[in-house]
This record gives C-alpha cells, sequence and structure tokens, in this order.
C-alpha cells in the first residue's frame, strides 16, 4: 500500500485566533492510540477548549476532544484524556522560558494529517483584550466592504464599454 503524502487538516481552532494574539507557532507530533487515529482518519475532533502545558520537561496536550471510535471495541479511549506532545527537549525548554512570562499559554491551532502522521500546530498567544477583539473585528468587516465596493465598480466599469 503506498504511503500517504502530503497534508490534510483535520480540525482548526478558529477562535483561538481571534481570543489570542499569536506570539509564534509550533509544530509537534502527538502520541495517539489506535483507535484515536480511526476517529481522526474520519475527521472528528475539536480543539476548542484544548491547551498545552509543560509537566516534568514533557509536553502534553489537554482538553482536546476526540470522539470515540463508533466501531472500537472495549478498548476504545477516553475522548479528554491528556496526550503527550513529541518534540526535541530544547525546544520544551525554549518554550517553558516563553511560557513563564505573565499571560501567555500554549494553544493548540490546527490538528492534521501530515505525510500519514498526526502532528498538531502549537502557538505561544497572550490573551487579547475585549477592545482589541473589537477592533480586528472592524478592521475585517471595513476590508470586506472595500472588496464589495471594488468590485461592483469594476462590474459597472465593464459593462459600460460594452
Amino acid at each position: 500500500m503506498a504511503r500517504e503524502r502530503g497534508e490534510h487538516t483535520i480540525a482548526t481552532n478558529r477562535k483561538a485566533r481571534h481570543d489570542y494574539a499569536i506570539l509564534a507557532t509550533y509544530e509537534a507530533g502527538i502520541s495517539l492510540m489506535g483507535s484515536e487515529v480511526k476517529s481522526l482518519r474520519e475527521g472528528h475532533a475539536s480543539l476548542v477548549d484544548g491547551f498545552a502545558t509543560i509537566d516534568r520537561g514533557q509536553l502534553w496536550l489537554e482538553n482536546v476532544h476526540i470522539p470515540q471510535y463508533l466501531n472500537g471495541t472495549w478498548t476504545n479511549h477516553a475522548p479528554r484524556r491528556k496526550r503527550r506532545l513529541l518534540m526535541h527537549r530544547q525546544e520544551i525548554t525554549r518554550i517553558g522560558h516563553r511560557l513563564d512570562e505573565s499571560g501567555v499559554t500554549l494553544v493548540p491551532l490546527r490538528l492534521y494529517f501530515k505525510d500519514g502522521r498526526v502532528k498538531v500546530e502549537l502557538a505561544l498567544a497572550r490573551g487579547k483584550r475585549e477592545y482589541d477583539k473589537r477592533h480586528a473585528l472592524r478592521e475585517r468587516q471595513d476590508a470586506m466592504e472595500a472588496k464589495r465596493a471594488m468590485a461592483r465598480a469594476n462590474r459597472r466599469g465593464h459593462t459600460a464599454g460594452l
């Protein structure tokens, strides 16, 4: 059987980009049970309440929901169990120093398959204030309105020349 190639996104955490200012991103492998991988291949996962912690030099992903595999037996996994992340020790140490800063947390942004292996994209993030969230939303709305206005102007220009 041929090996998988490329990336295939399973789940994204869109709320994290709204709630946090992203400082840096990292890629980590994730240690999973067989039934978890099968559930992920079906495209089931939720990163909404997820976060990562460092405990005794190990990186752990917590509160990520991977539902039980429907065709699983008594060996099925717990949906919100703590999962070990796989990174180089130097990277974990570097992240640990950044986490010691005030208001910085480690959140999962994306869960995906890369060449057949499950990876998680982690972000060092600082929480946004309420007014920062409103400002970002307003900027996005203004950009959309400008894009629509340009599209309307371009349509009028093309039909006027005919």
